[in-house]
């Protein structure tokens, strides 16, 4: 799948732009990602519940995506608001909790990020239980140290194409084979023309800082 270059015009949401830009603002110097620790997510706290955190790990030289904290509404489309105690839920990761058919359409835009480094932005054009066209809008952000990705958080949004209101059924979207890839791009150029219009020397502690996002479900 190939990833077009873009400049965060590109990114349709107001919120998503305002996290690329706390994103942005976390960048220190010339480094290429910034720390996990330095992202804010003031002023789009009500993103959380559409929002997910991964760590990356490696299993026999492939990447898989450790979910380590999720809103509320991905908890549920992704099921593990039923699944208790809460020690059951760690050492979850994305290919766990996704149909391999789903899996492997959405795997190129976790990749793009971890090999690429800069935020990625997708649109997938896939069908609610009415039939009614539904814009499914991801950015997933990279984080990390000496320039390798560790972490990505990811923002997904599901948008009505007939009215452009919510759409909050997440799960029955995922269920949706449907999906058409409109958009794929890499937001390589986050540093200028940020916009919320609509359509140095660091002392890096020995351990990376994960922070609790408030709204978020922390899986470790």
């Amino acid at each position: 799948m190939e990833f077009a270059s873009a400049d965060p015009s590109a990114i349709r949401s107001i919120k998503q732009r305002m996290l690329l830009q706390s994103w942005v603002r976390a960048l220190r110097g010339e480094k290429l990602l910034p720390l996990i620790g330095d992202f804010q997510t003031d002023g789009v706290a009500n993103e959380l519940a559409d929002m997910m955190a991964f760590d990356l790990d490696e299993d026999d030289g492939t990447a898989r995506f450790l979910i380590t904290q999720e809103g509320w509404r991905m908890a549920a489309a992704y099921g593990s608001v039923q699944i208790d105690p809460v020690l059951e839920r760690t050492k979850r990761y994305l290919d766990d909790v996704v149909e391999p058919e789903r899996y492997a359409r959405i795997l190129p835009c976790y990749l793009a990020c971890l090999r690429r480094k800069r935020p990625v932005y997708s649109i997938s054009r896939v069908l609610d239980t009415d039939g009614k066209d539904v814009s499914y809008e991801r950015l997933l952000l990279p984080f990390g140290r000496d320039d390798e990705v560790e972490q990505i958080i990811g923002s997904y949004k599901a948008i009505s194409v007939r009215d452009g209101s919510a759409v909050m059924n997440l799960r029955a979207l995922g269920q949706n084979n449907s999906s058409v890839r409109v958009v794929s791009a890499v937001i390589d150029s986050p540093a200028s023309r940020v916009s919320n219009r609509p359509a140095e020397n660091v002392i890096v502690p020995d351990k990376p800082v994960r922070p609790h996002f408030p709204g978020f479900t922390s899986l470790t």
